[in-house]
């Protein structure tokens, strides 16, 4: 019993002095994306949120570059003292296989923390696009191979790899047109110069509603209730689904304990009003689970992607 106390003095002990001691010291959060984007938008509200949990000032740092790859580097040599932390998102997954080596392992080098939210995508096309639903795409495209194309605003994101399962899975030639941004990408379907791309909801939920673009189907195993005449992808091609997610994770041999008091931080902060706000803003939903949960998760997204990566071809930028 003397020996228990001991041990549970000693992490109480480790775990006050993380949160007292270090009260100079803001624990910050590494985006690997620029500012003003979704990942650094909900990156700085959950930052805020968690804040008073944790009784540390928590800053966002942008490290942009190589999808992600700068920050995760940063965060997975860092200390496992909870003080430098990583936003990621579906490219943590993607990258695994897309890049021919990585200076990091992105499951054994990281603590996963909880995923903070997912964002459905949803497969738009110009009006003049002679299709109103999925079944109508497949057919035109298999009628017309290669003459349709896809506009992605980033070669390996996450909408890049929703069109390389939608060919895989349906098994029509659409040409992808890559773009520097998922806004010249948008701007380019609006104007009909290409006339398809699978976006994020919140990117083009008010070009559908002015009749600017037509949405053909969503990427959730169900539809949408903000889309309820929409099909879901997977109501013709069983099984397919594609949302991208935004999740927190620390360093390596990150401690339980420690591990335990970040996570339960994030996922409180989750539930916040203003951090709910943000996530419909973005027309993103929230999760919040538990770090074995979101571990588990991550690496089944490892391997389901690797499939598609490697049927994409795609090569990093």
């Amino acid at each position: 019993m003397k020996r228990r106390h001991i041990l549970v003095s000693s992490v109480a002990s480790a775990l006050s002095g993380w949160a007292g001691a270090q009260m100079g010291a803001p624990v910050r959060i590494l985006v690997g994306a620029p500012a003003g984007g979704s990942t650094d938008t909900l990156a700085r509200t959950l930052a805020a949120s968690m804040s008073p949990a944790l009784g540390r000032t928590v800053i966002v740092e942008n490290r942009p570059g190589a999808g992600g790859n700068i920050a995760a580097d940063a965060v997975a040599k860092a200390g496992p003292d909870g003080n430098t932390l990583l936003m990621s998102f579906t490219s943590h997954a993607i990258n695994a296989t897309l890049y021919p080596s990585l200076p990091f392992d992105p499951v054994k080098d990281f603590t996963a923390l909880t995923a903070v939210a997912t964002s459905p995508s949803i497969l738009v096309a110009h009006p003049s696009v002679p299709a109103t639903h999925i079944r109508d795409l497949i057919a035109l495209a298999k009628a017309r191979p290669g003459e349709l194309n896809f506009a992605i605003g980033s070669v390996g994101s996450s909408l890049h790899m929703a069109g390389e399962a939608f060919k895989m899975q349906s098994g029509v030639n659409i040409v992808n047109i890559p773009y520097r941004g998922t806004a010249p990408a948008v701007q380019d379907v609006l104007a009909g110069q290409v006339q398809l791309m699978f976006a994020a909801v919140g990117n083009v939920q008010a070009h559908i509603q002015a009749g600017k673009l037509k949405a053909l189907g969503v990427t959730t195993a169900q539809r949408l209730p903000a889309f309820p005449d929409v099909q879901a992808i997977a109501e013709v091609l069983p099984g397919y689904e594609s949302s991208a997610w935004f999740g927190l994770f620390g360093p390596a041999r990150m401690s339980p304990e420690l591990t335990r008091k970040i996570s339960d931080a994030a996922r409180q902060a989750i539930r916040q009003p203003e951090m709910q706000k943000r996530l419909e803003t973005e027309g993103a939903i929230p999760v919040g689970n538990s770090p074995k949960e979101f571990s588990a998760f991550v690496q089944a997204e490892i391997k389901r992607w690797a499939q598609v990566v490697r049927f994409s071809g795609a090569k990093p930028e």
